[in-house]
Parts: C-alpha cells; structure tokens; sequence
C-alpha cells in the first residue's frame, strides 16, 4: 500500500486516532530491548499488534534512548530489512520506518514501508529532505534538542511551546519549498527527547498550540521516563501512567499514538474518544 497522502487517507477512512505499535529491532531500547532482536519474533510480533488493533507498525533498527550508541548502516539494514519484507508477506498494514538515515529510508520504503519517521526531523541527514521529495510519502517529523546522546544533558528552553513551534513552522517551510507535500507532514513534538520532566508534561498540557498548525500530530509518551520518574517505576510499571498520558494527548488534539501496550491503549482510546465525542 503506498500512502500519496497522510491527511486525505485519514479523512477518506474516517479516522480519528491512529495506534501506532512501537517495534524495536534493537538490543539495547530502553523498554523492550533484546526481545525482538530475532527477525521472526518481530514478525510475529508485529502481526499480533496488528491483531490487537495497531493500525500502524513503527519499525526502528537503532535504540535512540538517552545515551544510546549509534551502529552502522549495514547493521541497521540488516535488522530492519528482513522484518519489513516479513511483515509485508503476511500483512498490509501500514509500516513506518524509525530511521534519521536516508539510505535506510529509501530501501525500507522499497521493501514495503509506507511512511518515514525521522527523530532529527530531517536534520540529521542533508538527503533525506531530497529523499522524501522523491519518495512523497508521509514523514514525521519530529523536535528534538540536541541528539540521543547529549539530548538529556539539561535541555533548557527560553519558551518551551514558542520554541517548538517555530521549529516546526521552520521544518514545514523547507520541506514545502522543496516540494514535500503538506499532506504528508506529521509532527512528533519528541516527548523524552531533550526534555525534562516538566518539560513533558507542559508539551501534552499544551498540546493544542501545535495542533493548530494544522498538521496530524503524533505523540509518544509509552513507559518514558518522565512517567518512571514521577511514579517511580520501571519501564514494564508504567501502563497507568501511559494511559493517563495518552488520554490527555488526545483530548488536546493527538490523532497518533505511539505506543508499546496495543490492546491495553486501544480500550483507552475508545473511551477517551467517546468523552470527547458527547456534546
């Protein structure tokens, strides 16, 4: 399935919001790293978030947790290659590859992934930009302070929200002027990448200023830390928190969800939805 377009398939499918499961093809991600490292358990795996309700599957073959090592690009190719062409035999649900390296990009969407997930939001690779002008299919772009390395090094902000903002409005300018459709811009405003705690909680509190940019916005809170650190809890503790997350996210105007807890979220996005939908 090729996407031409994010926001005319959302309103010609009458979606509201998107579950996006999260799979790691990775040994070192914060929470479920090393389960999915084999090639068939993240297939299988896959296929049963698909079951559960994940309307898209976001495949990423480097951990970019705080701290975490960059690997080559034949090592991230190796990882995320065979489980797209084994989801794709299997499966036309929509894949979305987490990758801020154009030349992972182009053969992810070649195997059969449908959408570009880029952590630097098109940053970090000057190609990518010209890659997905060629490609036109839908990238998330998201904010990002610094990099996985040095992105939680006390990230500062003058204005959290202003800032934000105006990186997108930045982001979407030059991806438009180099012929990148707005139909095909998600925004991802990084929650857990270069923020703090607080930081967190303001950008889901205050989420509706980058909503009305007019453009899908995904959100991201799934077992992050800033969950862990205000209930003190390990990664595998933290679906309440999650859920509460989630909840506000969509109710201040989220339409994606990246989750790891598929059919748990699935059941709090009915209900949040329904709140939302009595007048």
């Amino acid at each position: 399935m090729k996407i031409d377009s994010f926001n005319t398939w959302l309103k010609d499918d009458n979606r509201k919001t998107l579950i996006m499961g999260i799979l790691n093809v990775t040994p070192d991600s914060f929470s479920d790293g090393g389960q999915y490292i084999n090639s068939q358990k993240a297939i299988d795996y896959a296929l049963k978030m698909e079951n559960e309700g994940a309307d898209i599957i976001d495949i990423g073959g480097e951990s970019t947790r705080p701290g975490a090592k960059t690997v080559t690009i034949e090592e991230e190719l190796n990882r995320v290659i065979p489980v797209i062409k084994g989801i794709r035999k299997k499966s036309n649900i929509i894949i979305s590859i987490d990758t801020y390296k154009s030349n992972i990009a182009d053969k992810a969407i070649t195997a059969g992934a449908n959408i570009i997930n880029d952590i630097s939001g098109l940053r970090f690779d000057r190609d990518m930009i010209q890659l997905a002008n060629k490609l036109q299919v839908p990238v998330i772009v998201m904010h990002m302070l610094g990099n996985p390395q040095n992105m939680q090094d006390n990230p500062l902000y003058t204005d959290l929200m202003k800032e934000l903002i105006l990186f997108f409005q930045g982001r979407i300018d030059l991806m438009t002027s180099n012929g990148i459709s707005k139909n095909n811009i998600i925004l991802d405003p990084g929650i857990g990448f270069g923020k703090t705690v607080d930081h967190n909680f303001t950008i889901i509190r205050e989420l509706n200023q980058i909503v009305e940019l007019g453009f899908p916005v995904l959100v991201g809170p799934s077992r992050k830390s800033f969950i862990g650190q205000t209930l003190n809890l390990p990664p595998d503790k933290r679906i309440e928190g999650t859920a509460a997350a989630v909840t506000a996210a969509i109710m201040n105007g989220s339409c994606i969800i990246r989750i790891h807890d598929v059919k748990e979220m699935l059941r709090v996005v009915k209900i949040t939805e329904r709140i939302c939908s009595i007048t």
